[in-house]
């Protein structure tokens, strides 16, 4: 089970549920990523310019994006749960929920995105929570043996959901 704390700093309309769209593909990711914990994810839907200013501030890129990840959780390896046992601070300490982190989705750019790769926000929408959800548990694209890794994770938690392009 996930939790997840939704805010929408925007006025975009996204036209989605998203908070009920980014639950069910954040289950789905932990689901296949066997956390063995009930888990809490804030995400944040923002605009072009408040993404740019997290990421430049953050990442030193003065650009927008479609999404950033805050992972909570220094995984040595991807979804090796073992490194938040040993720390407690990984947990909420009311609900014993693992706090996997934050996401931050531009809705301007996902619904751009979706336009141009030709499907809908929904399928994108989700496919940045799944990335996303991917990050937060310690996966990465930085080389191309992680992106093939994270792609076909991507793919295969938005097909078990009937997601598709």
């Amino acid at each position: 089970m996930v939790s997840v704390q939704y805010e929408c700093e925007t006025d975009f309309d996204l036209g989605l549920d998203c908070e009920s769209l980014a639950r069910m593909v954040a289950e789905k990711v932990l689901e296949m990523e066997a956390c063995p914990y009930d888990a809490q994810v804030n995400l944040v839907l923002v605009d072009n310019e408040e993404i740019k200013r997290v990421n430049t501030e953050f990442r030193g890129i003065a650009s927008a994006t479609d999404v950033l990840s805050f992972p909570m959780i220094p995984f040595d390896t991807p979804a090796d749960y073992s490194a938040a046992e040993e720390d407690e601070s990984c947990f909420d300490l009311d609900t014993d929920e693992l706090l996997l982190g934050d996401i931050m989705i531009s809705a301007p750019r996902a619904a751009a995105q979706a336009e141009e790769y030709g499907h809908s926000v929904k399928r994108e929408f989700c496919f940045l929570v799944a990335h996303s959800m991917l990050h937060l548990l310690g996966y990465d694209h930085m080389v191309p043996e992680e992106a093939e890794v994270m792609e076909a994770k991507q793919s295969a938690a938005l097909a078990e959901l009937g997601i598709n392009r």
